[in-house]
């Protein structure tokens, strides 16, 4: 009975909600919301409704309530809670609740943000326009609250590899960032709509963009660690539709954040910064399209129903086509003479800016020109890691080149002269990097090329932590020591992050090794310089599945024990589905990692071992660019001017 109760208490809140987010998107046409008590008022309603209703969904998973049609499908009495709880976000109803609360919540703080009356209002009332458009979308299509018509006793369970921690709060963490991106779409539209973009209007809309940024590097790096040792592929990324889903708005939202920095302190590229929040979101919601319409096959995708994919579409359409509209009428406003220098800080910064949306749009043609061929043609066709290495490996390596300039060059203008002097020792010793990787070690040209460029890029960090400290009063007793800025610690940490993430990935690529054998216990592996022995398989009963693990021994050069593996193989009764569990000995200078595959005592086993130099590089590298990213968002939420509310 009182399952019941709150389950239709969350269908009525999120009924509320909907009321609610119509109010406030009507309510600018009726110049009601133009004083400024209203905002708030309307966004903690329309946010607490939300809340509860999301809460209610919780509680019917938590409970195993399986009179709900999404728990029924999506949990089962014998899972974790962890598991039982994020099963809400693991499907298409429950995820998009899920996006409407972060959705919510964000509007919630702008609402709290001291702006000018009619901006303000403006901008409240395209949040809950697009408010409405989501949670119609909810309720009409992919209602969470859907009963049941036949009880299970159970429930069907959730996918055996989406049961994993880090999958647990991927999904969260990245819609944040997606949603962040809406924030600097509705900032972006508010702005075109009073017909006024000004370093104010960039002030308020910067931390937004440096959190969903944030954000979607924090989830990024998650799904690939969780891909990493959860999928038994021995990669980290493999250009999967989904993947490239959340990649392509991350590379907008990077463009984005350095365009922004330059019409904050430059006031140029006005017109460029809302074209990037535009397309930013669009890409958000394309990637929500791919995930969710059922048109690819991932383990990372959801829902089949073509319906859906239809209705965002018909958003996707909405968000892109009526702002591109309002911009292309608006496009006076941001008509300016301008002219920027060559040698200056802001070109670097637009150089970098087209070749991140460039890169963007090459990764969409290699995304949907199967899906595209297929609809036309009847072929079907895999566009993977060779289309995506050859056409983007020129694009990063002029981005890694740049990087290294940007932040050491002056605004305005700089002289040829003085920066070939200021970057002489960088260049001298990226070349001799180079000259010894490849001529004398004899590796791979591209990777030679990815090695330097990091060198590159860490010599140049290290030089403008000299300058901007004024780390030459060691040796000039009349100069002072500086404390680096916020910003510069961000910048210094993120690049840093970047350098880290290339030697990563380029040693990783080039430098993997791999092998696939089959043996007895006591027999032995061998691959790269490391020697693994089989010792035995036990069997284990888990929480919700039972396992078989192998037991391999680690040994050195002189047959002393580094280390245990086991690898497992798991079944899980109630999916009926068998899965990996991969077995990783983590070294700062390399991985190695150890895949289970079919057999028995009596034939042996199959074992699939990879040696993997230096690919924990890969996720301490975004966690850097993470981190200074931290840096830049404090100061730049700093600036904010909240209201002293009573609310």
């Amino acid at each position: 009975m009182i399952n019941n109760l709150i389950v239709e208490l969350g269908h009525i809140f999120l009924i509320a909600s909907l009321t609610l987010s119509l109010c406030q998107f009507a309510l600018k046409f009726f110049k009601v919301n133009e004083k400024p008590v209203f905002i708030p008022i309307i966004s903690i309603l329309g946010f607490s409704c939300t809340m509860i209703s999301f809460s209610a969904l919780m509680f019917s998973f938590v409970v195993s309530d399986f009179s709900v049609d999404l728990v029924a499908k999506f949990s089962h009495t014998s899972k974790p809670l962890i598991y039982k709880i994020s099963g809400l976000w693991a499907n298409h109803e429950g995820s998009l609740l899920l996006w409407i609360l972060i959705l919510q919540f964000f509007g919630l703080i702008t609402s709290l943000i001291k702006m000018p009356d009619k901006f303000h209002s403006t901008l409240n009332s395209v949040q809950g326009f697009l408010s409405s458009l989501f949670l119609s979308l909810c309720l009409f299509s992919s209602n969470p609250f859907h009963r049941s018509e036949i009880i299970p006793i159970d429930g069907a369970g959730l996918n055996p590899v989406l049961q994993d921690l880090s999958l647990a709060v991927h999904p969260p963490i990245l819609y944040v960032g997606y949603v962040g991106l809406s924030v600097a779409f509705t900032f972006a539209i508010a702005a075109l709509i009073n017909g006024e973009v000004n370093k104010q209007w960039a002030i308020f809309l910067r931390p937004w963009i440096i959190t969903s940024w944030i954000a979607l590097t924090l989830g990024i790096t998650l799904g690939s660690y969780w891909a990493y040792y959860e999928l038994g592929w021995g990669g980290w990324w493999f250009w999967d539709p989904v993947e490239n889903a959340a990649l392509m708005p991350w590379l907008i939202a990077t463009a984005l954040m350095h365009s922004i920095i330059v019409y904050e302190k430059r006031g140029e590229l006005g017109a460029w910064t809302v074209l990037l929040c535009i397309m930013g979101f669009s890409f958000s919601i394309l990637g929500t399209f791919i995930v969710r319409s059922g048109i690819i096959t991932s383990v990372h995708s959801f829902a089949t129903d073509p319906k859906r994919g239809l209705i965002i579409l018909s958003i996707l359409l909405i968000v892109t086509v009526l702002p591109l509209t309002i911009f292309a009428i608006r496009s006076k406003i941001f008509t300016r003479d301008t002219s920027i220098n060559f040698l200056s800080k802001e070109m670097i910064l637009i150089i970098n800016n087209f070749i991140l949306v460039i890169s963007s749009f090459i990764i969409l043609i290699g995304t949907l020109y199967p899906l595209i061929l297929e609809i036309f043609t009847g072929s079907q066709i895999t566009v993977g890691a060779p289309y995506f290495l050859t056409s983007l490996s020129p694009l990063m390596v002029l981005t890694l080149f740049f990087m290294g300039i940007g932040p050491i060059l002056l605004w305005k203008r700089n002289h040829l002269n003085e920066i070939l002097n200021t970057f002489i020792l960088p260049i001298i010793v990226s070349i001799i990097v180079f000259i010894l990787f490849f001529y004398y070690l004899n590796f791979p040209l591209i990777a030679v090329v990815g090695f330097s460029l990091a060198i590159w890029l860490i010599l140049n960090i290290l030089l403008m932590v000299y300058k901007s400290a004024n780390l030459d009063a060691l040796f000039n007793k009349n100069k002072n020591f500086k404390y680096l800025t916020n910003y510069q610690l961000a910048v210094c940490i993120a690049h840093l992050g970047v350098a880290v993430f290339s030697i990563g990935a380029v040693s990783e690529n080039f430098f993997n090794k791999e092998i696939i054998v089959r043996i007895k216990p006591g027999e032995k592996i061998y691959i790269g310089g490391n020697l693994l022995i089989f010792d035995n398989v036990v069997q284990k009963l888990g929480s919700n599945y039972i396992a078989e693990i192998a037991s391999l021994v680690y040994v050195n050069k002189n047959g002393d024990v580094i280390s245990n593996l086991y690898p497992e193989k798991r079944m899980f009764p109630v999916e009926r589905q068998t899965t990996t569990e991969v077995a990783i000995y983590r070294k700062l200078f390399g991985d190695i990692y150890a895949v289970m595959g079919d057999g028995n005592i009596d034939k042996g086993y199959t074992f699939r071992i990879y040696s993997k130099p230096f690919v924990s590089w890969i996720w301490i590298g975004s966690i850097l660019m993470a981190i200074g990213g931290i840096f830049s968002a404090i100061s730049s939420f700093h600036k904010l001017p909240f209201r002293k509310s009573k609310l």
